[in-house]
């Protein structure tokens, strides 16, 4: 699905901005990801044994950023840098965003542990939901969460997704299959 004039594109919420994810933002991703390895481990995708090839390291974040470029052209996700005080502190990704009769996407996201609890994420999410759902014209979005990530489900819940429905070993996460809870958000439930 292409949707001319919608990347890159740039939101902002007073201190806090969504952007393209850029080549610059290299070191401090690296550097964030490093310092946060524990923190954000229970919650990062991992490759399952029987998808692995022998000798194959995870994707460098050059090799990740031409990727989701490259989805950005194509109009099938929205990488972005979220930034706060003009400083990068996570990621969102609006991924695998569908055309057609059912026009959606679903989130991914993490942030710094050293800003997570001040509403940053929460108020990222809601940019975010109302690009997609306003300007994109998007029906649903999708957002899928461990149980046990309650930081991540308050998010959701605050920005207005509802539980949809249980995904028993939806995806493989930290190292096995996970279960994950659903949450959507809907276009006709603007408010």
């Amino acid at each position: 699905m292409t949707i001319p004039g919608h990347w890159p594109v740039v939101l902002t919420d007073g201190d806090l901005t969504l952007r393209p994810l850029r080549l610059s933002d290299r070191r401090r991703w690296r550097e964030i990801r490093h310092r946060n390895a524990h923190y954000l481990k229970p919650w990062d995708a991992t490759m399952p044994e029987e998808g692995r090839v022998e000798g194959m390291r995870p994707p460098t974040f050059f090799t990740m950023l031409r990727i989701m470029r490259r989805e950005a052209r194509e109009g099938r996700a929205l990488p972005f840098a979220i930034e706060y005080q003009s400083k990068f502190v996570g990621q969102l990704t609006v991924g695998s965003i569908w055309g057609g009769s059912s026009r959606g996407a679903y989130f991914g996201y993490w942030i710094d542990q050293a800003v997570s609890g001040q509403g940053l994420m929460t108020r990222a999410v809601a940019l975010a939901t109302d690009y997609c759902l306003n300007s994109m014209q998007m029906h649903r979005i999708e957002i899928n969460i461990r149980p046990e990530n309650t930081g991540s489900r308050l998010v959701a819940e605050k920005c207005g997704y509802s539980i949809e429905s249980f995904r028993p070993k939806y995806l493989h996460i930290d190292g096995d299959w996970r279960d994950h809870v659903s949450y959507v958000r809907f276009r006709d439930t603007l408010g």
